[in-house]
């Protein structure tokens, strides 16, 4: 089977070879880390690891357009004060990955608003490449799986203003909160509809939230539910018209309470389905939603730290759900750099193994003893 025929026939229940070998990716201290145990500095990690490609999006602008001009108003020997695309003031360690300290935010009121809101104009030319037909032209036939981002119709906003602020906006002013929603939802939904109606036919389609944190949402799901559900529904149904019936929410956190306000507005796709200090668990979410809710990462990254018994009884815990369909297995976020990458290429060893069946599946480089690295299959 193609990646592309293997990926729509996992989440549609159907017979397949394999179970498609994802991840979610790494943070950037756990690859330098890796480079000092054996991983080749600057290797495309896809390929060293073998992974089955799906990170193929179409390329719209369908955000803030034009962003705001990035700049750095101060800078010391191990931070810099930035302001970044998205009108955000933030001090960013010279030192590492970590979040930034947010100082101060762009929008802040209705005046502030009309910033965003003329950036937000869908007919704004340059939001398809020029060579966009040429494109168009490449999609169909392919072997690959290519996606359609969907923006974010309230934490784009959360990013815009700070959680503090927006919380309270809330109950200052809803109003304009509803405003701004509507508004997003809306520059997303026009923006994308070409690509839609240009025949393509998308593989799926993401959502990015990241409006949950380890307690639940950061905004109750009643006001959730008012707010922002009707508007997407306004994007599942254009998203099904056009035959795109694999709807992913990318949200990190507890979910649980949000999961069924995603469900009933046509998002079907719950990822990366994290783990975490609540414990979630992938067959929970089967056994109260049923096979009407797509499942994506679910693989506890901390486990990956721990020894290869652990990695091996997670493996065979998750392997009936993964057998089922429905179900894309991937770590729950970005893998620590407290995961040994010996661990990391026995869980791919294992996994490939285990649930790629050995079929079709792209090799895994290899790492020598002395913690110099040359690329070879294992």
């Amino acid at each position: 089977m193609t990646d592309r025929e293997r990926f729509r026939a996992t989440f549609h229940y159907q017979e397949r070879d394999r179970c498609p070998i994802c991840d979610f990716g790494f943070w950037e201290e756990t690859l330098l880390v890796w480079e000092s145990q054996g991983l080749p500095r600057g290797v495309n990690t896809d390929e060293f690891f073998g992974m089955d490609p799906w990170w193929n999006y179409a390329p719209v602008a369908h955000g803030l357009f034009p962003a705001f001009p990035p700049e750095t108003l101060e800078e010391g020997e191990d931070y810099r004060i930035v302001r970044d695309e998205e009108g955000v003031i933030s001090k960013v360690s010279k030192r590492g990955t970590s979040i930034p300290q947010f100082l101060d935010w762009t929008l802040k009121d209705r005046e502030s608003w009309q910033l965003f809101k003329a950036r937000l104009d869908p007919t704004t030319p340059g939001r398809y490449p020029a060579d966009w037909q040429e494109r168009v032209a490449s999609y169909e036939p392919r072997d690959y799986v290519l996606g359609i981002h969907c923006g974010s119709f309230y934490g784009w906003i959360r990013n815009w203003m700070g959680l503090e602020n927006l919380s309270l906006l809330l109950y200052d002013d809803r109003g304009l909160v509803e405003e701004m929603v509507e508004t997003v939802a809306t520059c997303i939904i026009e923006s994308i509809r070409p690509a839609l109606e240009s025949g393509v036919r998308f593989d799926y389609a993401m959502i990015w939230e990241d409006i949950a944190f380890r307690y639940g949402p950061m905004i109750s799901p009643a006001l959730f539910r008012q707010i922002v559900v009707p508007h997407y529904r306004r994007l599942t149904e254009m998203l099904y018209a056009h035959g795109v019936d694999v709807i992913m929410v990318d949200c990190d956190g507890k979910i649980d309470e949000l999961v069924p306000c995603w469900l009933d507005a046509g998002v079907n796709c719950m990822f990366p389905l994290e783990i975490g200090t609540w414990q979630a668990d992938p067959y929970q979410f089967r056994r109260e939603y049923g096979k009407d809710c797509l499942l994506m990462g679910g693989v506890d990254k901390h486990i990956l730290a721990r020894d290869r018994a652990a990695i091996d009884a997670m493996i065979r815990y998750l392997t009936p759900l993964v057998e089922e369909g429905g179900y894309i297995p991937t770590p729950d976020h970005r893998v620590p750099p407290d995961v040994p990458l010996e661990n990391y290429l026995y869980y791919l060893d294992r996994i490939k193994e285990v649930w790629g069946k050995g079929v079709q599946v792209r090799p895994t480089g290899r790492i020598r003893s002395d913690a110099t690295s040359e690329f070879q299959t294992r």
